[in-house]
């Protein structure tokens, strides 16, 4: 017998609220970014919750989490709604307008020259609207593998996840300190001494983490932690606060600024990390989709190299 959940489910609008309270994590910010009061959010979130007959999501330390069913559901109302886009796409494309929203999805680091690479892609296509979700590491795999995106970028991709994926750039780790640290003064200076200093770290399960803590197994070294901060940014002003000496990617330095810090030249260094971008094997792609992945092969790739090398980074 042919299923009538469709029919209980309701609305496409609800599937959306749906969506927008996952990404939001609560009620309250799905309402402000919908434009919704909270009651009413609040309300078709029951709807959607009746209609299937087991709850979408709990609190857990005044935290909303999802439920196995919820997160069946947000899967499925991203199929749906991507199936809508997939058609206003088609029309807006036999119109040659090219119209259609593009959802990318990037872990912290490289919000800093992902911008360049979809500023070109943009003048091109005016009328297409960009969805940019920026998170750590393991936000934007549990991204992956729901399937919310249409690309990913990461430095150290998922093991476990079933995509296609391209080297983007390189990506050197390096160390940096106060300009006014001894370390800094120094013509070279040696893991031992990197070790000793107060050391500043990103958060578990941050690429950078992953590739420092590799890194420092690697040479049979142990820093000398003294903070752990989930922020590339929070790291840099601790650091020009006089704190300690990080481990960092160039790219946080060369588009974030860098306001009285300089890179240790430790020999060792920099780690070759790399950038990549990342597609789900199983999501259908978008017309726009399959543009911007052309752009990415073809002319982007080459402009963010260019740009990097016009701001010191080598490629």
């Amino acid at each position: 017998m042919q299923s009538r959940l469709h029919a209980h489910i309701g609305t496409i609008r609800q599937l959306e609220i749906l969506l927008a309270v996952h990404d939001k994590g609560g009620i309250n910010e799905a309402a402000k970014a919908l434009f919704l009061t909270q009651p009413t959010v609040s309300i078709q979130m029951k709807k959607l919750a009746d209609a299937v007959g087991e709850p979408i999501y709990r609190l857990s330390n005044r935290k909303l989490v999802f439920t196995d069913v919820g997160l069946e559901m947000v899967k499925t109302a991203v199929e749906v709604l991507d199936s809508f886009a997939r058609l206003d796409m088609s029309l807006g494309n036999l119109r040659e307008c090219k119209t259609g929203t593009l959802r990318i999805a990037v872990v912290t680091t490289s919000k800093y020259f992902i911008p360049h690479l979809l500023g070109p892609f943009c003048e091109q296509f005016p009328e297409i609207d960009i969805q940019l979700n920026v998170g750590n590491r393991e936000q934007t795999i549990e991204r992956l593998k729901q399937g919310i995106d249409d690309f990913y970028v990461f430095s150290h991709p998922p093991i476990d996840a079933d995509f296609n994926s391209i080297e983007l750039l390189q990506n050197p780790l390096v160390a940096i300190a106060h300009q006014d640290h001894p370390l800094a003064k120094q013509p070279h200076v040696s893991l031992t001494q990197l070790c000793q200093a107060p050391f500043l770290i990103r958060e578990t399960g941050s690429g950078t983490r992953h590739a420092i803590e590799g890194f420092f197994k690697e040479h049979d070294v142990t820093p000398n932690v003294k903070m752990t901060i989930e922020s590339n940014e929070a790291i840099k002003h601790c650091v020009m606060a006089k704190l300690g000496i990080s481990i960092l990617s160039a790219h946080t330095l060369t588009y974030g600024g860098q306001h009285g810090l300089v890179r240790l030249p430790v020999s060792a260094l920099p780690i070759n990390a790399k950038w990549f971008f990342v597609w789900s094997k199983s999501k259908r792609q978008t017309l726009i989709a399959d543009q911007f992945l052309n752009h990415v092969q073809t002319n982007g790739k080459q402009l963010l190299e260019d740009e990097l090398q016009r701001n010191g980074i080598d490629t």
